[in-house]
């Protein structure tokens, strides 16, 4: 067995990133962003008005001064004179401040008199105005790589790019494999379950920007995996989930490797998760996950979500490590790194009392991965010790 970071640089070691297209803004959501984009703009655009009031010039904003209006500055509709000493424009939020206006004063802090206004005494001293590329100027950039946020559209559209080069998106096909599963929604026979996996991983690789296949199930025999196999050619990434250990329907491996698998290591000292293992296999990397539900989803967010994430050319970043408090006391660990499921709570982190790698119900509760070194010693409560967000 290799460790978990040993096992790690070796699925790094096979990501080969994809190729870019050029997509619209609208269609931007949730891809990596391959190439800067770069700003066409500066925004604002001009020196805008932060409240509803009056344009002054700086020398009139003074407690009981007495001005006349001239005109009004709207949102898409500016004033295009010069405001003067003795004179004010009626402006609104995101309206273009006049030339010679220092100062917008806000409309709680004046009276009104038909063309003029008395500024209070109380006047707030703040200018009100946002200054002409105060967020950003022509040529700022956001960088690629760039998983994109809908706030990241937010600054595209606003910096005036319509159009973005990103990378295309990954196929992962994923191919649940056995004789005792059906889908949801089949009568299973009384020595069958449900396939359950396939959908967690398939939305997990969504998430990071992949297009996830789920293949028809392949059963315990060479022919239905070798078909599923051909099926899932042209992936980027091939995910087996079960056959991988060594009992003896436990096929994958030998049946991929009479088709050319590159093995790169089986096994990881790890729990869950052990019988693990990854390759080349033609034009894909192969990675075949535990078939126990939680097995199997727990080494797809340590090993499948950082390998899309590597081959959408985001480098070899493992999976995101936190560090908080643990909110009680827990035993020492075995030989093996533990990814312990638990609950963060307003005392810290909390690991379920339950770890067999079967229950759903347990991980569905989960929002942390409480990460237990190799003879990790026992733990008190307070302590502070890392986990994984899932």
């Amino acid at each position: 067995m290799i460790t978990v970071s040993e096992a790690l640089d070796k699925v790094f070691a096979l990501a080969r990133e994809v190729g870019t297209e050029r997509v619209t803004l609208a269609a931007a959501a949730g891809r990596t962003l391959a190439e800067d984009a770069v700003a066409a703009r500066d925004q604002p655009p001009f020196d805008a008005s932060a409240m509803d009031g009056y344009a002054v010039s700086a020398e009139d904003a003074v407690p009981g001064r007495s001005l006349r209006l001239i005109g009004e500055s709207a949102a898409g509709h500016g004033f295009g004179g010069r405001v003067s000493p003795g004179e004010a424009v009626r402006i609104f939020t995101g309206a273009p401040v006049p030339e010679g206006a220092g100062c917008v004063v806000i409309q709680e802090d004046t009276q009104r008199d038909g063309d003029r206004i008395i500024l209070s005494d109380g006047l707030d001293r703040a200018d009100h105005i946002r200054p002409a590329g105060g967020d950003f100027k022509v040529g700022a950039r956001v960088c690629a790589p760039r998983l994109l946020r809908p706030r990241d559209l937010a600054l595209l559209a606003a910096m005036n790019v319509a159009e973005i080069a990103v990378r295309r998106r990954p196929v992962v096909a994923i191919i649940a494999t056995g004789d005792e599963l059906v889908m949801p929604g089949e009568t299973p026979a009384p020595d069958q379950i449900i396939a359950s996996n396939s959908f967690a991983l398939k939305a997990m690789a969504e998430q990071v920007g992949a297009e996830a296949r789920m293949l028809p199930i392949a059963r315990d025999n060479a022919a239905s995996l070798q078909t599923a196999f051909a099926l899932a050619a042209d992936a980027d990434l091939i995910v087996t989930i079960g056959g991988a250990s060594v009992g003896d329907h436990d096929i994958v491996a030998p049946v991929a490797e009479k088709l050319g698998l590159e093995l790169s290591f089986y096994k990881v000292a790890m729990r869950p998760g052990k019988p693990l293992m990854a390759g080349q296999l033609g034009d894909s990397v192969l990675l075949g996950l535990p078939g126990n539900p939680v097995s199997s989803i727990v080494c797809g967010h340590i090993f499948m979500l950082p390998l899309i994430r590597a081959i959408l050319g985001h480098g070899a970043m493992p999976a995101l490590r936190r560090t908080i408090r643990l909110a009680r006391d827990i035993g020492a660990n075995g030989p093996r790194e533990h990814y312990v499921r638990a609950r963060l709570t307003d005392d810290g982190i909390a690991p379920f009392e339950r770890q067999d790698s079967s229950l759903l119900t347990v991980l569905s509760e989960a929002d942390a991965l409480l990460v237990r070194p190799a003879g990790d010693a026992a733990r008190r409560a307070g302590d502070r010790v890392q986990y994984v967000p899932i």
